[in-house]
């Protein structure tokens, strides 16, 4: 993509006036972009934006939420600073229908919009005055707009209202602000939001507690975040406090349900506190989103935003909650300067979840969390191209979300977990803690952490770690740390009584069976198991008819890979109601490995698409062709 720049770049300096706004130019401006530079040791390739020229520093975003249009129109207003002497700001947009650009003062700035690049959208080009420090850009939002998710009454639990809600991360907060769109870029942010009657609206930021008669709400964000964190969700909401900084927004049919099952949120701060210093975004909440949400959680800073499949009635998937929590040390906190580095965010914030789970739940609870990280992981592995296998990757060309595997998830957890086995748990939450501190609030890539950690840790423990080949080589070294749980031992036990004895004599052993262990045992049933078999199980437990979305996901895998007709039924009002990837991936892939099972899926599918968000449908998209 740098070079395709660069000829743009060459191009339109010399030729492409015509590609100008034409009320906002004269025949002879033109807009120099040949005085952009870069820092290389943190060059984002997947910004159009010369953010590190004239940087943002605080945005404004006033919006109406026209649901029938299914668009947000209004404004937004960017405070920046010069870091070279260009006179040129360019910002990310994807999708997007500018009106106008002003100073903030009410003149008309020149700007010009670059080529459509399928990947990275649309460059806005804006010609800044001497004495600019603001820009205004009039625009709205358009149907193809990959952040927003427009949800009809009867896609909602209440059924009376209509509900649209944001998912910036990783490169689509350009889809809906036209902004500079790096992780790269820490802003602060405030916003004015205009609504239909009996909706709120709620943002990663300071919110509301109620609706309010007016339909508009002010949003504040102190703390400066990059662009993906940017969110904003609309609906019939309701909101119920947990303690005194936790609380729970869900549609009134689900606020009680949501916050039983949420009830431990305050002790999960309390403890992530007591591993790695103070929590510093004021408040932690928690909205429940419409099941079309496309991933388990999206760590939003003071409202993390969360898919309904975690409501299992048992508090059995209450993880996904300390994963989102632990984002507001890594990740928010400190962040991935470019998507390369995406397991700076997520291998240390899986590493933080399962301190947590263990802090509250006990060892043998966070080990079956790890062993079955690690089978994910090894499954991951097995159909993953190399280059992909590394934790420091090179997404060049690649969307950002190609990124998002077990890779920078589990292999970048068992990287910390060796070094915590190799210094030892005193040392290495010693070294955590300070290296939150150190980087609070700032970005960082792969080879600045290395740096800090042979000065930190390694060096001061007079400890040796194969880093390279963990950082820079597929798959896993040898040294990557062992997982025994008990507990799992016991399940695959079962697994092989069953096969011998039959679903009966299980009953008793699995009372008190938590979900992980169920998981564990569907997944070591042996690959010769018959029809019959899944038949007797499922008549004991009532498998296909779980309440527990964890367990009918890997259930359901099974029962596609026997094909066990009788579950497919329920297995279709599954992939229409939920729309979160982590599920629909796997399934929908094993699907399209049978022609018969295949067609099924494109049927299904025809259903179901407009229920997914766009990161859901993109993907699944491709799987069925």
């Amino acid at each position: 993509m740098k070079f395709y720049y660069l000829a743009f770049v060459f191009l339109l300096f010399f030729s492409l006036t015509s590609c100008f706004q034409e009320d906002n130019k004269s025949d002879n401006e033109t807009i120099n972009l040949n005085n952009s530079t870069k820092n290389s040791s943190a060059t984002d390739s997947h910004t159009l934006s010369n953010y590190q020229d004239v940087t943002i520093t605080n945005s404004h975003l006033n919006l109406k939420v026209d649901f029938e249009n299914k668009i947000l129109k209004g404004f937004v207003t960017h405070d920046f600073i010069k870091k070279t002497d260009t006179n040129i700001l360019v910002l990310d947009s994807k999708y997007l229908e500018i009106d106008s650009v002003t100073d903030g003062k009410g003149n008309k700035l020149n700007y010009e919009l670059g080529k459509f690049d399928e990947l990275l959208g649309t460059a806005v080009k804006i010609q800044l005055l001497e004495v600019s420090k603001k820009v205004t850009l009039f625009y709205n939002t358009t149907a193809k707009s990959e952040a927003l998710d427009w949800l009809l009454p009867n896609q909602t639990a209440g059924k009376a209202f209509p509900f649209m809600y944001t998912q910036g991360q990783s490169i689509f907060t350009r889809s809906w602000i036209p902004i500079q769109d790096s992780p790269g870029l820490r802003i602060t942010y405030s916003a004015h939001i205009q609504t239909p009657e009996n909706m709120m609206a709620v943002m990663s930021a300071a919110n509301p507690q109620k609706i309010v008669d007016l339909n508009s709400y002010n949003f504040e964000m102190k703390q400066p975040i990059p662009p993906y964190l940017i969110a904003l969700a609309v609906g019939n909401l309701a909101f119920k406090p947990v303690d005194e900084r936790t609380g729970v927004y869900a549609e009134p049919t689900m606020i009680e349900d949501c916050a039983n099952e949420l009830v431990d949120m305050g002790k999960m701060v309390d403890a992530a506190e007591k591993l790695y210093g103070n929590y510093d975004w004021d408040r932690y909440d928690v909205i429940v989103l419409p099941p079309s949400f496309p991933f388990g959680g999206m760590e939003n800073p003071r409202l993390t935003f969360a898919t309904p499949t975690i409501i299992a009635g048992d508090r059995s998937l209450v993880a996904l909650i300390a994963h989102e929590l632990a984002h507001s040390w890594s990740g928010n906190l400190v962040t991935n300067a470019t998507w390369n580095d995406f397991w700076l965010n997520e291998g240390f914030t899986v590493y933080f979840e399962r301190r947590i789970m263990e802090s509250l739940y006990g060892r043998d609870y966070s080990e079956m969390l790890a062993l079955l990280g690690y089978q994910d992981l090894t499954e991951e592995i097995s159909h993953l191209e190399p280059t992909m296998q590394r934790l420091k990757l090179n997404m060049v060309g690649l969307h950002p979300d190609d990124a998002m595997t077990d890779i920078a998830y589990e292999k970048g957890y068992f990287f910390l977990r060796m070094l915590e086995e190799k210094v030892g748990r005193e040392k290495m939450d010693t070294f955590l803690k300070n290296y939150f501190n150190d980087h609070k609030f700032k970005t960082i890539v792969t080879k600045d952490f290395e740096t800090y950690l042979n000065e930190n840790l390694l060096n001061a423990s007079n400890a040796t770690f194969n880093i390279q080949d963990w950082i820079y080589e597929s798959g896993l070294p040898e040294n990557c740390p062992k997982v025994i749980s008990k507990r799992f031992e016991d399940a695959e036990n079962l697994a092989t009584e069953f096969i011998e004895k039959g679903a009966n004599s299980l009953k008793l052993k699995t009372v008190n069976w938590s979900t992980h262990e169920w998981l564990h045992f569907i997944k070591h049933l042996p690959k010769e198991v018959t029809i019959t078999q899944l038949t007797d199980l499922d008549r004991n437990f009532n498998l296909s008819n779980s309440g527990n979305s964890e367990i009918l996901a890997v259930w359901f895998l099974q029962c596609i890979k026997t094909d066990y007709q009788p579950a497919f039924e329920n297995l279709e009002k599954f992939l229409i109601k939920i729309g979160r990837r982590k599920f629909l991936q796997p399934l929908y892939t094993e699907l399209s490995k049978n022609s018969d099972h295949k067609l099924w899926a494109k049927g299904v599918y025809q259903k179901a698409r407009n229920n997914y968000h766009y990161v859901s449908y993109n993907t699944i998209d491709e799987i069925l062709n």
